[in-house]
């Protein structure tokens, strides 16, 4: 299961996004909406398409980036899989590189029709890839939101994770419209956001 899964399993109420998305990119086109669920993103609102920290930027996810995105968590296997995914189903050895260009065309797609945001966080260069960023709906009532953050396993040996966590934190609170944002595994202990997004 590549990255295609991560999307989906935040959308879908999965405890463990490993990975963002692939039944996700093949609803059906036939299908007539019949009673359409709220959107998640008000049409009116603009959505950041980039943002500036300290000693970095924000870029959507897309195919350009495919390579440096591949780079950036393949360097970091073992280290996503207990901390982000807390799966072995993503990262894994044997991502091809035609995984990798279709789980960046799902990101796209996503961002375009404003269902999930995905976000890579680079060096200011834009030559590294340093972590991501996922700003997706929430599965669970009561929360507008859900932010997934990670970072490779050498930013995170250098408190990079810390910081970018604290800066997520300020832009999502000044840049988007939610009034209340689930941050499982950070603000939200994984047993209770477990608990919340787990079978019933």
């Amino acid at each position: 299961m590549k990255r295609i899964s991560l999307a989906a399993a935040i959308l879908l109420a999965a405890a463990a996004p490993a990975a963002a998305r692939a039944a996700d990119q093949q609803a059906p086109s036939s299908a007539a909406p019949s009673s359409a669920a709220p959107a998640f993103i008000a049409p009116a609102f603009a959505v950041p398409t980039g943002a500036e920290g300290p000693g970095f930027h924000l870029r959507p996810l897309g195919p350009d980036l495919v390579k440096i995105d591949f780079d950036a968590y393949m360097s970091s296997v073992e280290h996503l899989q207990q901390t982000f995914t807390r799966s072995t189903d993503w990262p894994d050895a044997g991502i091809s590189d035609a995984d990798a260009m279709l789980d960046m065309q799902t990101e796209a797609g996503r961002f375009a029709r404003r269902e999930s945001f995905a976000y890579s966080v680079l060096t200011p260069d834009g030559k590294r890839e340093r972590g991501c960023i996922y700003v997706a709906p929430s599965p669970v009532p009561g929360y507008d939101a859900v932010v997934r953050i990670w970072v490779t396993k050498a930013e995170y040996d250098g408190g990079f994770d810390k910081a970018l966590e604290a800066w997520a934190h300020q832009w999502i609170a000044a840049r988007w419209p939610f009034r209340k944002v689930a941050w499982p595994g950070r603000d939200i202990p994984w047993a209770t956001w477990d608990a919340l997004t787990g079978p019933k």
